[in-house]
């Protein structure tokens, strides 16, 4: 295998090689125990958009029980609030939606974007959102500031132009930009394109320069974003004492000062279980429900209450205007309302959350111990400067392998988020090569997690599933480490 001067040129020879790849990737699907019979059928995670994992036997009770009953839309709006409230207490409160990017657009239209009713020109308002990963979520609904920043996501929807990611933004809002420090920016992948590496982010000085930036738009300035994450490969890896991501927390603080929103998008977390809004300081965190936590198809927003009577107003779930505590009818944003089905099986996993939290980390404790044991099998020249966590706020076990960057040489092949959306991520590929349905792995970064046949009703792990899914993806994991030229 030739060796590559610069880095540009791997990436094209593994372009070049693809159907060489794929073949030898099909041919060992069934030395790992990837049989005809499994394949299609499993994969690395549940927390895809397109395709979902699978409801256990309780949730799916609960929807079907429910379905057949007459119950006002309201009265379950009001129990999925309630539950929150146990957990949360009293000053927080709750709204079910249809999908976490819907909870996104609501909350950075009703807290972020200036007014449109009184006379004269609207003015102009900025969020501020940290450089991290899948930008055009959480930093999406504003025009990019510094303009070098405009074209970031440009190619990240299928479709283009207005009635793509660039069609959500919001009028009159910014979106202010603001690199990690520590973090890396590098530029690798097939389409070739700028890689937020995450593990050595430094909270504190992060939150300086996020604070420093913040007093020089402090004029315009109506609210911050970031994830909810708390794994290292997102920049979490620092935590407060109280087991809180440090950045996450800072941010929230520095939002308090300025008396703006901090606004959490935790699509890839669990209510309850995951990070805590009261201890990072957010006002509003929100959730896809149908991915990590288990649930339909459905968003969960949780928040302060005098943040979310703005944002159920816009839902039309806030009340009546003849005078009551809550309502189901139209508004602003009633595009949004998840059905009474999707209400049913979220508050199915609410109470299960509540009542019996530690049932859902054993199957990622099970899942760490066979990621750790099939990982043995990762070619030994390939290993040096992977790291393996697990994700408690996402149910998942991350690896991570930025550090295999180091000193100038090459390391095992970054792909962009830029591949995965044009189709090109060679590792991904080759899991749909070998049967398995593929997980989250961009900028340096995988994540596994259970749900997707990998899980019997109950949600526990079936290990004789998973572990094939997994001996599938170290397998290609060296296919490809040697395609790079990496290993003989």
């Amino acid at each position: 295998m030739a060796a590559f001067k610069h880095k540009f040129q791997m990436y094209q020879h593994l372009a070049n090689k693809q159907s060489e790849i794929y073949a030898e990737i099909r041919k060992a699907a069934p030395e790992v125990g990837m049989t005809a019979e499994l394949a299609g059928k499993l994969g690395l995670t549940g927390a895809v958009s397109g395709c979902h994992g699978i409801l256990t036997e309780t949730v799916n009770r609960a929807m079907e029980e429910g379905a057949r009953q007459v119950i006002p839309n309201s009265i379950l709006n009001d129990e999925a609030r309630a539950v929150v409230k146990d957990v949360y207490g009293d000053g927080w409160d709750a709204a079910v939606i249809n999908t976490c990017e819907a909870a996104l657009w609501v909350s950075f239209d009703v807290l972020c974007t200036p007014p449109n009713l009184g006379r004269g020109d609207s003015y102009r308002a900025r969020y501020i959102a940290p450089y991290e990963r899948h930008m055009h979520h959480q930093a999406g609904y504003g025009r990019p500031f510094p303009p070098k920043y405009k074209d970031l996501y440009s190619d990240r929807g299928v479709t283009a132009g207005e009635l793509g990611f660039y069609g959500k933004r919001q009028p009159n809002l910014d979106t202010v930009i603001v690199p990690l420090k520590g973090a890396r920016y590098e530029v690798h992948g097939i389409k070739y394109f700028t890689c937020p590496l995450l593990t050595k982010v430094d909270a504190e000085a992060s939150a300086a320069e996020i604070a420093e930036v913040a007093a020089r738009h402090q004029d315009s300035l109506t609210g911050f974003t970031s994830l909810g994450y708390d794994s290292p490969g997102y920049g979490y890896r620092e935590k407060d004492a109280d087991g809180a991501p440090l950045l996450q927390k800072l941010i929230g603080k520095i939002a308090a000062e300025y008396n703006v929103p901090y606004i959490v998008d935790n699509a890839w977390g669990v209510p309850f279980v995951g990070t805590d809004p009261r201890k990072i300081g957010a006002d509003v965190i929100m959730y896809s429900m149908d991915k990590a936590a288990g649930g339909p198809t459905s968003g969960l927003i949780i928040g302060k209450e005098e943040v979310m009577v703005h944002i159920r107003r816009a839902l039309g779930i806030h009340g009546e205007r003849s005078g009551s505590s809550s309502s189901h009818g139209k508004a602003a944003y009633v595009t949004n309302d998840p059905g009474k089905e999707a209400l049913l099986g979220v508050i199915a996993v609410l109470k299960g959350l509540r009542d019996n939290p530690q049932s859902i980390l054993k199957p990622l404790d099970d899942l760490y111990t066979i990621v750790l044991e099939e990982f043995k099998a990762l070619d030994p020249r390939l290993k040096e400067g992977w790291v393996i966590s697990k994700a408690t706020n996402s149910l998942s076990v991350e690896l991570n392998y930025e550090a295999t960057w180091t000193n100038g040489e090459m390391g095992y092949p970054i792909f962009s988020i830029e591949d995965m959306y044009a189709g090109c991520h060679v590792v991904q590929n080759g899991m749909k090569q070998m049967g398995i349905i593929p997980t989250i792995a961009y900028d340096g970064n995988i994540f596994v997690s259970p749900g997707l046949g990998t899980s019997d009703p109950d949600g526990n792990l079936i290990e004789e599933r998973v572990r094939p899914a997994v001996r599938g993806m170290v397998k290609i994991l060296n296919i490809v480490g040697r395609y790079a030229g990496l290993i003989d």
